[in-house]
């Protein structure tokens, strides 16, 4: 099935198993949703189940905790990435305070989910990643979606789940291909080995895990080597033992992202591994990630500002050349 149709299945089957989830936001009721991931459910839940909103994400998400709070289990839709800052602070004030703050007396089982990243020529407003500011706040669990089958599952582990979680999903993605495996039982803070090797570790998440994954077998022909794929799927908590097991036979690293590089998510990465791994590493890690400029609109310098298949290519061979590997 697409990506799109997994997360429409999950919201499905816990909303027919589970009276207390709902989910709201713009235009996910009658429309179906922007990016269709909420369409049909309407016609099942009623109105009341699946709640259009206002254009004002502040009061989606602050009525999402008062939900919460209140005994249901709310499903949150921003329309984007970049309009969630205007949720910001119902998210890290509330959503992921009032649990701790509580001392467990108060339970906000609830998840906000978003696409986010680079599309083709929505321009700076609609094309940026916040990563990297959610999964700093402590308190909130954040995952992030490449595959059709993790979105499946992970996504009926969060609306189930009695702690807040962000819900960071593709704009590129959403018509993606994929199998689920339904009997699986899927742990959704466990990174997912795509691709074994024993040479170099990349890692990376969201829609870069398919640009590595069509580079590849060319990075490996061109240094005559074996590269390990790890999809992080968690952004916080951080499957750091997968992360190691991997190094500790690679002795490489190398992480890829689509955010921007001052500051970008995968900083914690390369730091992580300089702080507990550093015996272990045969070259220094190397960090592919965006420029840090707004993301242009104009389609060339929106790739150009990007990691894509030619530039990790042509970025991890240079580097593995130049260390030997």
């Amino acid at each position: 099935m697409l990506y799109r149709e997994a997360l429409n299945l999950a919201l499905d089957e816990v909303m027919h198993s589970d009276d207390t989830v709902v989910t709201l936001g713009e235009d996910v009721s009658l429309y179906g949703g922007s990016f269709r991931v909420t369409e049909g459910l309407v016609e099942k839940y009623g109105q009341k189940r699946v709640i259009d909103t206002p254009i004002a994400e502040l009061s989606i998400v602050g009525n999402a905790v008062g939900m919460a709070i209140g005994g249901l289990r709310p499903v949150a839709e921003i329309m984007t990435g970049n309009f969630s800052l205007l949720a910001f602070d119902q998210i890290i004030n509330h959503m992921a305070k009032l649990r701790y703050m509580s001392n467990g007396k108060i339970k906000l089982p609830m998840v906000v989910r978003f696409p986010q990243g680079v599309s083709r020529q929505l321009a700076a407003q609609h094309s940026e990643s916040y990563e990297q500011m959610l999964a700093a706040v402590p308190g909130v669990k954040v995952l992030s979606v490449n595959d059709v089958n993790y979105a499946y599952h992970a996504l009926k582990y969060a609306v189930l789940s009695d702690d807040p979680f962000v819900f960071i999903e593709h704009e590129l993605l959403y018509n993606k291909k994929g199998e689920v495996n339904f009997s699986q039982k899927l742990d959704p803070f466990k990174a997912r080995v795509v691709k074994e090797g024993k040479d170099i570790t990349i890692v990376s998440y969201l829609k870069m895990v398919d640009e590595v994954m069509l580079a590849v077998a060319e990075i490996e022909e061109a240094l005559g080597c074996s590269c390990e794929v790890i999809d992080l799927c968690s952004l916080n908590p951080i499957d750091y033992e997968s992360l190691r097991a991997s190094l500790l036979k690679t002795s490489r690293l190398v992480m890829v992202e689509e955010d921007h590089k001052t500051g970008g998510y995968g900083s914690q990465i390369i730091a992580w591994a300089a702080e507990e791994m550093f015996y272990a590493l045969d070259a220094p890690p190397l960090r592919l990630a965006g420029a840090d400029v707004p993301i242009p609109y104009n389609r060339r310098l929106e790739l150009s500002s990007i990691p894509t298949k030619e530039s990790i290519l042509q970025d991890i061979v240079a580097w593995g050349k130049k260390n030997d590997v």
